[in-house]
């Protein structure tokens, strides 16, 4: 096996709108109990003890702000502000110019900002592990259709076969570099890898990872925020650890 050590680097690409989540500012600079959703991202990935550093990238007007404008002073010291692009593709790129010597990288929404600490943990786990590219995932718990552009079902897989996919999502710096030389735009950097032919490896992903997408998503966030849910259901696995 080849060295499995070296620096992990978080890339969190924070350049998008976000307009279906219907609010007047960029998706990961809304406010979850005081906190951005990208503040709550980079915390996520330093709390894990997993990964040394944390590159975000922001729209480009912001590209000069200091770290500890945009995710206070405890994390500030290692993290980097780069400017993204029109598409997420070209962000995930930016963050692989700025990732240095890193070994690993773990691309992760902002938008998952309840994801728990040790999510990226069993993501980095499995990298040192041998694994060359490592996703979350869960169980489909709703019957999928296929459709045609009429919007006639054509078929309906069986879910047992079938995974949500989460985010971080890890990977051997160098493979991902690779898959996106010239990828165009593209939403899962999971799909680029396989695109070369390259085995993808799972991990249990965890209900607290999903993506505020919606309005509906971000009363969810709030209200799992309020009741004290995500401190404690995250600090119930910290413990069984």
């Amino acid at each position: 096996m080849n060295d499995r050590s070296g620096p992990v680097v978080g890339i969190i690409p924070a350049a998008g709108r976000g307009v279906r989540l219907g609010e007047s500012l960029p998706k990961a600079f809304v406010e979850l109990d005081g906190r951005t959703m990208l503040d709550r991202a980079v915390h996520t990935m330093i709390d894990s003890g997993t990964v040394d550093r944390v590159v975000i990238v922001v729209p480009p007007e912001l590209a000069g702000t200091p770290a500890d404008e945009l995710v206070g002073t405890g994390p500030a010291g290692r993290v980097t502000v780069v400017a993204g692009g029109a598409e997420r593709a070209d962000s995930v790129r930016a963050g692989l110019d700025a990732a240095g010597d890193a070994r690993f990288v773990l691309v992760h929404d902002a938008a998952r900002a309840l994801t728990p600490p040790d999510l990226c943990a069993r993501v980095t786990w499995a990298l040192r592990d041998g694994k060359d590219a490592v996703i979350p995932v869960l169980p489909v718990a709703d019957t999928i259709k296929s459709i045609d552009t009429d919007g006639q079902v054509t078929g309906t897989p069986d879910r047992a076969t079938l995974r949500a996919v989460q985010t971080p999502q890890g990977f051997d710096v160098a493979l991902l570099r690779r898959a996106n030389g010239d990828a165009g735009d593209a939403t899962d950097d999971a799909g680029l890898v396989e695109r070369l032919g390259e085995p993808v490896h799972t991990v249990a992903g965890d209900p607290l990872a999903f993506k505020i997408t919606t309005p509906l998503d971000l009363v969810l966030a709030r209200a799992l925020l309020a009741s004290g849910t995500a401190a404690r259901e995250s600090a119930e696995r910290e413990q069984e650890r």
